[in-house]
């Protein structure tokens, strides 16, 4: 009987032992299952605390290669065009090992299949696909692959790379449906990182405004203000060089006022066209102009150069096409940094008309302080006028009457000064009077507006535009006979050049520092050959030595010429 019994006993051991296994393997796989939750919702979590975008774009690349255990991962984000790549974001590799391999990807081949149809992409073998054309030198071989777009808004932000699952294995359908979700959460906190930059950058542009605003209140000038503009926009924009650029009176041409950063001495006191320049056109279409390499744009002169190093530029204008635009700030970045951004480009503008408002009341308010002083002005010359003179003339009459009744010859002498006197004094307060009722700043166009105008009627004769550039208080150090001076000297030098250099490019500087004024005038013409005629200088020389200046020439046969005219200002 025990015989007979021993298989009933030992089959249900069998199948318990197989149960207990099958049992063990699924509390492995919820355990499994669990722990890649777990994972997912740590690094959601992870993810989502960062507000700095590039910071969080970081996090997202390395919680991906965590997920889904791949030696490389990486983060495309695609560009404005909507057809390349124009950040990457990636781990896995060395910073040596990138350098070997060269500039990242713009987004062809397997990347590219991912921007044209945004949906995941899980592939055994990279070299199989249609759209693989193989890696650069001194790429490291990847054979499986997984890509996820990652949406933000409904809009296609970039997409998650990742490839060499570990242990040799392939991505399955658990590593792209826990990518997926990486890839919901990763929008949600890309989108929150670009509303938090967004509104901090917003905050710096407000600050920017009551900064300026505050500034031209208190009655700092326009130059300053202009230099503040300057300043501020090119740091919150993080430019290589901020420009600004004013209208001149009565001429259609801007004078770059303000330049700040790199190569700004070279931008100061430019003289630009209103309609043949990025600062020209955003002034006349009262709207932006951008650039995405500033370095070869044809709307930018060659000469003189003054963008070397700098890429992707933008021009706005301060104030608006209704109120009317005041000026024109222009900002550029260096060569391989990122284009301006619409957004970006928005809130310059914005900026710029905060700042135009800002100085439209700092001039009213500077007005109104005007008008006040005239009125005083005019107060005191109706006092003066009816009070004291009548009663000067009055006391005049009396004394001269009271003469003819003073017999002693001497006193009757110190009576008839004493009238004389007083009639000068009349003189002299009438005097006060006409002066306190004339309006200052009546004068005719300033030295800035002749010396363009000047520049502009020889350029018929010379064949081409010379290059102006003007630094110093030109229209307020410079007094009206020695402005003649210059002009004249400008005229005749630019005549020399048509007549006799046979040029192709000629420069004009125009500086003061309150002490004396120059005039730089040089060319690329034949030069003065030895021995030759001087006689069309001996008037500029003339000129120079009348004031107490003195004209230099220099340069030799085939070299150009530059001829230097500098005089004294007067003392105040």
């Amino acid at each position: 009987m025990a015989r007979s019994e021993e298989p009933r006993v030992r089959l249900p051991q069998l199948r318990l032992d197989e149960l207990l296994e099958e049992l063990q393997a699924r509390i492995d796989a919820a355990r499994g299952t669990r722990d890649r939750v777990h994972s997912l919702l740590t690094a959601v979590l992870s993810v989502g605390r960062e507000l700095d975008l590039e910071q969080a774009l970081h996090s997202i690349v390395e919680a991906a290669a965590v997920l889904v255990d791949a030696e490389y991962a990486a983060l495309g984000v695609i560009g404005p065009d909507g057809r390349t790549l124009s950040g990457f974001h990636t781990i896995g590799m060395t910073a040596q090992e990138i350098a070997r391999i060269g500039p990242y990807p713009e987004g062809h081949g397997i990347l590219g299949e991912l921007i044209r149809h945004p949906e995941s992409l899980r592939l055994s073998k990279l070299s199989r696909h249609p759209a693989s054309y193989g890696f650069p030198e001194n790429h490291p071989p990847m054979n499986s692959f997984l890509g996820v777009p990652i949406r933000v808004r409904d809009q296609v932000f970039g997409n998650l790379y990742l490839t060499e699952k570990r242990g040799g294995l392939e991505f399955d359908e658990e590593d792209e449906s826990v990518l997926a979700t990486l890839a919901v959460a990763a929008g949600v906190a890309i989108d929150n990182a670009r509303l938090y930059e967004e509104s901090r950058l917003r905050e710096r542009w407000l600050l920017a405004n009551a900064e300026i605003g505050h500034r031209l209140m208190s009655g700092s000038d326009r130059t300053q203000a202009l230099d503040l503009i300057a300043e501020r926009a090119r740091e919150i924009t993080g430019s290589a060089l901020a420009a600004v650029a004013m209208p001149m009176e009565d001429q259609g041409s801007l004078t770059v006022e303000i330049a700040v950063g790199a190569q700004a001495e070279a931008h100061r006191g430019l003289v630009l066209p209103m309609h043949e320049t990025l600062m020209g056109l955003a002034f006349s279409a009262a709207a932006p102009v951008t650039s995405e390499d500033v370095g070869s744009d044809e709307r930018v002169s060659p000469e003189p150069p003054r963008f070397g190093g700098l890429g992707p530029a933008v021009a706005v204008p301060i104030g608006t096409g209704e109120g009317g635009v005041r000026g024109v700030v222009l900002v550029a970045r260096e060569t391989g940094r990122p284009a301006f951004l619409p957004k970006e480009t928005e809130m310059l503008q914005s900026f710029a008309a905060q700042a135009a408002i800002a100085m439209e009341l700092a001039e009213r308010r500077q007005d109104a302080q005007q008008i006040a002083l005239l009125e005083d002005r005019d107060r005191i010359a109706r006092d003066l006028h009816d009070l004291a003179i009548q009663r000067l003339f009055a006391t005049g009459m009396t004394l001269q009457s009271a003469g003819r009744f003073i017999e002693h010859p001497e006193a009757a002498e110190r009576v008839l000064r004493a009238v004389d006197d007083l009639d000068e004094t009349i003189k002299i307060i009438r005097s006060t009077i006409f002066g306190l009722r004339t309006r200052a700043g009546a004068s005719g166009s300033g030295l800035r507006a002749r010396a363009v105008r000047t520049v502009g009627e020889a350029a018929p004769v010379l064949g081409f535009t010379p290059s102006v550039r003007m630094e110093g208080l030109i229209d307020t150090d410079v007094p009206p006979d020695v402005a003649d001076d210059v002009v004249a000297v400008l005229s005749e030098a630019l005549t020399n050049i048509a007549r006799h250099a046979h040029a192709g490019r000629a420069e004009v500087l125009l500086t003061t520092d309150g002490h004396e004024v120059c005039v730089t005038v040089s060319d690329d013409g034949v030069g003065i050959p030895p021995g030759g005629r001087r006689s069309g200088l001996r008037n500029l020389a003339e000129r120079a030595e009348r004031l107490g200046g003195l004209l230099t020439v220099t340069g030799s046969a085939g070299d150009g010429a530059t001829l230097r005219w500098r005089v004294p200002l007067p003392a105040a």
